[in-house]
C-alpha cells in the first residue's frame, strides 16, 4: 500500500515539473513570436510643414514672385509653403490615403478649385488586383507622375522647384494601373486623368488625359524615367490637344556626388483640328555633394523656352525665354528637421521682372526654409 501510494506520489510530482516546463516553454516562445511579430496597425498617420522667408531683390509690392512661380512664392514676408495632415492605410490587397494640407502652395496650385478642394492635398485609394503580380488600381486625387520633384521640399535636392516642375503637373486625379517587378527594377503604369493638374475637368470638357510612367533602377545607383501626358485641357469646342514628354535621370557616381538630368518637351495644337502646333522645352541639370552625414550642397542649371507662351505667357517679342541657376545648402538638424538656404538667379532674354514698376531682365532672389515631418 505505502509502495502505491509512494508511486503515485512520484508520478504527482514529475507530472507537476513536467507541466511547468511546457508552460514556460509555451510563454517563452510566445513572448518571443510576440517580439519577432508585432501586431502593427494598418491605420498610421504623418505630418509635414515647410516656413520659409524669401526675399527677392527686385522686391515686388504684392510681396508675390512671378506668376510662373508656383511653390515658395512669397517674398518679403514668412509664410507656409506647405503644412499637412495624412492617414494611410495599407493592407495586403488595400491602401488609401487622405491628406489635407494648407499654404501657399494649395494658395497658388488649386486657384482653380472649388470649395473644399482647395485644400484637398491627397486622397486615393487602390486595391490589388493580382495574388502573384504587383500590379494595382488607385484613384483619386493622386500625386503627379512627371518629373523627379515634388511639392515636398525635404524628398527633393533643392529648396525651390526647378521651373519645368513648376509648370508641370504637381497633382493629377483620375485613375493609374501600375506593376512594379518583383525585384523593383521596373515601375510600369498608364493612367485616364481629368486634366492637366486638376480635380474636376474644365468646363465643356469631355473627354479624358492620358498618361504613362516607365521607370527603370538597373541598381541602386541609377534611375531613368519616361512619363507622358496627351490630352486636351480645355474645352470640347477649343481642343487644342497638347502632347508632353518627361525624362530624367538620377545617377550616384559616389557616396558623395551624384547628379540629376532632366528634360522636358511638350507640343500643343495652335487651333482645333490644326497641323501646327506652338512647342516649348525645358533642361535641368542638378549636381548634389554630400559634405557629411548632416549636410550637401546642391547647384542648378536650367533653361525654360515658351515662345509661344502655352504655359508661360509674358508680353515680350522674345517670348519666355529664361537661364537659372542656383546653389542651395542643406542642414539635417535631426532626422525629421532639415534646415536649408538657396541663392537663385533667373534671367530672361527679354524684360519679363520688374522691379519698382520697371522692367528688368534679370531676378535674384534668396530663401530660407525649416522643414518639419512627423
Amino acid at each position: 500500500m505505502q509502495d502505491k501510494m509512494k508511486f503515485r506520489y512520484n508520478w504527482c510530482i514529475t507530472l507537476f515539473f513536467t507541466l511547468s516546463e511546457l508552460a514556460v516553454c509555451y510563454l517563452a516562445r510566445a513572448q518571443t513570436s510576440a517580439l519577432k511579430a508585432p501586431d502593427i496597425s494598418p491605420l498610421s498617420f504623418s505630418g509635414y510643414i515647410e516656413v520659409y522667408y524669401g526675399q527677392d531683390v527686385n522686391k515686388p509690392a504684392a510681396h508675390t514672385r512671378p506668376g510662373f512661380i508656383y511653390s515658395h512664392n512669397k517674398t518679403g514676408e514668412f509664410a507656409v509653403n506647405l503644412a499637412y495632415l495624412k492617414a494611410s492605410y495599407q493592407r495586403q490587397n488595400v491602401r488609401a490615403n487622405i491628406s489635407l494640407a494648407a499654404g501657399s502652395y494649395m494658395n497658388a496650385n488649386y486657384a482653380a478649385e472649388q470649395g473644399v478642394l482647395k485644400n484637398v492635398y491627397e486622397a486615393d485609394a487602390g486595391v490589388k488586383i493580382s495574388k502573384r503580380r504587383d500590379l494595382w488600381i488607385d484613384a483619386g486625387i493622386l500625386p503627379s507622375h512627371i518629373g523627379f520633384e515634388s511639392a515636398v521640399e525635404k524628398d527633393c535636392w533643392t529648396l525651390t522647384r526647378s521651373l519645368l516642375a513648376e509648370n508641370s503637373p504637381y497633382f493629377e486625379t483620375g485613375a493609374r494601373l501600375s506593376y512594379s517587378s518583383r525585384k523593383k527594377k521596373w515601375y510600369l503604369a498608364a493612367l485616364v486623368l481629368n486634366g492637366w493638374q486638376r480635380i474636376e475637368m474644365p468646363e465643356g470638357n469631355n473627354i479624358p488625359s492620358f498618361g504613362h510612367q516607365i521607370t527603370f533602377k538597373p541598381s541602386d545607383k541609377l534611375t531613368l524615367n519616361s512619363s507622358s501626358f496627351v490630352g486636351n485641357d480645355k474645352a470640347d469646342s477649343v481642343g487644342q490637344w497638347r502632347l508632353f514628354h518627361d525624362f530624367y535621370m538620377q545617377y550616384q557616381l559616389s557616396g558623395v556626388f551624384g547628379f540629376i538630368a532632366g528634360f522636358d518637351i511638350a507640343a500643343e495644337q495652335k487651333a482645333k483640328g490644326s497641323s501646327s502646333y506652338n512647342l516649348w522645352y525645358s533642361p535641368v541639370l542638378i549636381g548634389r555633394f554630400t559634405l557629411s552625414d548632416r549636410s550637401a550642397l546642391a547647384l542648378r542649371g536650367e533653361y525654360y523656352q515658351d515662345k509661344n507662351g502655352v504655359l508661360i505667357s509674358e508680353n515680350t517679342r522674345e517670348g519666355f525665354r529664361t537661364f537659372g541657376y542656383s546653389i542651395n545648402y542643406d542642414l539635417s538638424v535631426t532626422d525629421h528637421v532639415i534646415w536649408r538656404l538657396e541663392a537663385r538667379n533667373l534671367s530672361g532674354r527679354g524684360r519679363i521682372f520688374q522691379t519698382n514698376g520697371q522692367p528688368r531682365k534679370d531676378d535674384l532672389f534668396f530663401t530660407t526654409s525649416l522643414a518639419v515631418s512627423f
